[in-house]
């Protein structure tokens, strides 16, 4: 086992960096690393297989933790706790964390079942269907431009780990999606078949719509089927979320 390397200070270029990272959405564009916060988050990439550049401890964990973690990535340090709890955005840091080389964008896969974002804002939005996303076999996103920053912390913390099962592609343009061979079907709150008596593709690519204006014109325009779900309740819409899991249920159910 390597001997981890101690930080004390608070102006380590390590700990700036992860400062940024914590902190700004966009920051590991620019510096092509990724912030993992959590035992959670670092549990579910090493399960997929992913190893990480950097395995960040407290100071008070790592003796507990050595013989667990000690070998998980190419280089380990410990940082003490109050200095690691400094870097954090959450109200309760986490006592480690990883960071990970930011994956290359892999080219959009023409057949795999797909889940498109179209202008997203919110960051649990996001990593919400993220998560469901990779729960009902739709293994690839694409978030085209304008649509909340898929590797940020918030959309990370949402979406559990589901990153590191998808084939994630984001900043496109819509000419993008003419790389895509299936059925593009389009989300609506006021036109289309209704989700349960709709008969669904698959494979297909689901279109996501900004929380307030939905699917925009131009992806309307694409869409080979429009759908809806039913409210008996009355409500004017659903969350995006929300809906998003509902259809990607119906659509996995459809198989």
């Amino acid at each position: 086992m390597t001997d981890p390397v101690p930080i004390t200070s608070k102006d380590n270029p390590l700990l700036k960096e992860l400062r940024k990272l914590a902190n700004d959405p966009g920051a590991y564009r620019k510096a092509g690393r990724v912030w993992l916060e959590g035992d959670h988050l670092c549990r579910a990439a090493r399960e997929r297989g992913v190893r990480p550049a950097i395995a960040v401890f407290a100071e008070s964990l790592w003796a507990s933790l050595r013989h667990q973690w000690g070998e998980v990535a190419e280089r380990t340090v410990v940082v003490a706790d109050s200095l690691l709890g400094a870097i954090s955005s959450l109200e309760s840091p986490a006592p480690m964390g990883f960071v990970l080389d930011l994956p290359e964008r892999p080219a959009i896969d023409p057949h795999m079942p797909t889940v498109i974002l179209d202008r997203l804002q919110d960051a649990g939005n996001v990593g919400s269907i993220l998560r469901s996303a990779s729960a009902f076999g739709y293994r690839q996103v694409i978030a085209l431009k304008g649509t909340a920053a898929l590797w940020s912390p918030k959309v990370l913390r949402a979406g559990m780990g589901a990153h590191f099962g998808l084939r994630l592609i984001e900043g496109v343009e819509v000419e993008a999606l003419d790389a895509l061979d299936m059925p593009l079907v389009a989300t609506s709150s006021h036109r289309g078949e209704w989700l349960h008596q709709a008969r669904l593709p698959y494979p297909c690519a689901w279109l996501m719509g900004h929380e307030g204006q939905g699917v925009s014109a131009a992806l309307e325009d694409r869409a080979d089927l429009h759908v809806r779900i039913a409210q008996p309740g009355g409500e004017e819409s659903l969350n995006v979320a929300a809906a998003a899991a509902i259809c990607l249920h119906a659509g996995s159910a459809s198989l």
